[in-house]
């Protein structure tokens, strides 16, 4: 424990030196784009952060490098320069004009903290400092930027921490703009892919929301001022070979009714979903929820690029009884989880829009199920492919936002190849359970 105290001590040795902003280098023009049926159910969710850590010196260089990056490649991306706005009719929207702020650039200093302390810590409370607007609501971009990054000097490198405003994009949009900004500043003059900005293209229907802020946003802020049960965040580092043997022992036994065989999501998801619930000591009758997040743009009809800009994500949920999902072969929870995600076509996904149109709800994590297992984020998302002109990152890491008992995110694993690292979020004796469990961390490096 004092070891761990010693090291929390260490961490919170962030200093904040200097508070500036950027904005796109051209002139942009006014701009409004007006939030569809996708994006509005996280206005109550928060920031989505995400921690980037590089080896290397030369900090004050690599700032001034990455701030004419940021310039250039806003100019595509200007909407993360801008705010959230609401037009006359109460419709959320995004705003941008060039006499906004633009985007937030915090630098600090944190020179008692090492690239590797970073890469091998297995927590996340840790990393908090590095990372701007822990507990900001996505709500609060009516009046802050929509996109902030923290750039900390380290003892031997530097740590990017970024907090996007998730009611107005996703994972692939967030990790589209990183590879973006990321070329610009490896010598590139455009970028390859310009973001699809048309997202009226995807749906079209104009909702009035009656949404205000708590009155004290941060207190109330991802249930931290409330006394639930305790939390604690793992990264648990799946090797190519450990990969490869849970999709194998899923799909030794293919289904009868001759479906598809299980993909790596689906093997690994259910791997996660049995031995948390192991974990969890739920009683055979209690019901357990899997939830993804999962991308549309190939779903919707028609379908969308790939850089379409927004949040073009659905929660895709089932459910099944404990005693079910463990006492049956793994090819069993698979089965029930790529019958629903292969359900989720065209069809639904217009039904669930147009239910939720009828009664907003505002999605809040206690929504994500009893007994859950939510993931979000994914193993295809290149992110350690964010290379800036000074190699690769020696690790890729989500914040403290966002998180509440059985959330997962999902990464692609710093080794290459097929090697997924599991971020997993649970109450502090099931984790522990969990970090007990040797079937579950059979080749966990």
């Amino acid at each position: 424990m004092a070891a761990e105290a010693g090291k929390k001590e260490e961490m919170s040795k962030v200093k904040v030196t200097s508070k500036s902003h950027v904005k796109p280098s051209k002139v942009i023009g006014r701009k409004e784009c007006q939030l569809v049926t996708f994006d509005l159910p996280y206005l109550a969710f928060y920031y989505n952060q995400k921690l980037l850590f590089y080896k290397g010196g030369e900090f004050e260089d690599k700032v001034e490098k990455l701030k004419d990056g940021l310039r250039v490649v806003l100019e595509d991306f200007y909407q993360l320069g801008g705010k959230l706005g609401k037009d006359e009719e109460g419709v959320f929207r995004v705003d941008y004009d060039d006499h906004m702020d633009g985007v937030e650039v915090l630098e600090a200093i944190a020179e008692g903290i090492s690239v590797d302390e970073l890469a091998t810590d297995e927590g996340t409370s840790s990393l908090k400092d590095l990372i701007p607007y822990n507990g900001v609501l996505n709500l609060e971009g009516l009046h802050r930027p929509l996109l902030s990054v923290q750039l900390t000097k380290l003892k031997d490198g530097l740590a990017m921490g970024c907090a996007f405003n998730h009611a107005i994009l996703d994972g692939t949009s967030t990790w589209h703009f990183m590879s973006s900004w990321a070329q610009i500043c490896s010598g590139s003059n455009t970028i390859s892919v310009p973001p699809f900005l048309e997202r009226t293209k995807a749906r079209n229907t104009r909702l009035k929301l009656d949404l205000s802020l708590p009155p004290n946003p941060v207190a109330s802020s991802n249930g931290g001022a409330e006394k639930g049960p305790q939390l604690r965040e793992k990264l648990f580092r799946f090797s190519e070979a450990a990969i490869d043997k849970i999709k194998a022992k899923v799909n030794s036994h293919p289904p009868s009714d001759g479906s598809k065989p299980f993909s790596t999501f689906q093997s690994l998801a259910v791997y996660i979903w049995q031995h948390v619930t192991q974990a969890r000591n739920l009683k055979p009758e209690d019901y357990t929820v899997f939830t993804v997040f999962a991308d549309c743009r190939k779903r919707v009809d028609p379908p969308m690029p790939d850089s379409y800009f927004g949040n073009l994500i659905q929660a895709i949920f089932t459910v099944t009884a404990a005693g079910l999902l463990l006492a049956n072969p793994p090819e069993f929870g698979a089965s029930v989880i790529q019958k629903a995600i292969e359900a989720h076509n065209a069809k639904a996904i217009d039904e669930r829009n147009k239910e939720w149109e009828a009664a907003p709800k505002i999605f809040q994590f206690k929504d994500a199920g009893v007994n859950c297992v939510a993931v979000g984020s994914s193993p295809r998302f290149k992110v350690y492919d964010v290379d800036f002109g000074w190699g690769k990152p020696e690790g890729v890491r989500s914040g403290s936002n966002n998180r509440f008992d059985g959330m997962v995110y999902l990464y692609q694993g710093k080794s290459g190849g097929r090697s997924i690292d599991v971020e997993i979020t649970l109450e502090a004796e099931a984790m522990e359970k969990l970090e007990k469990d040797k079937e579950f961390l059979m080749e966990v490096a």
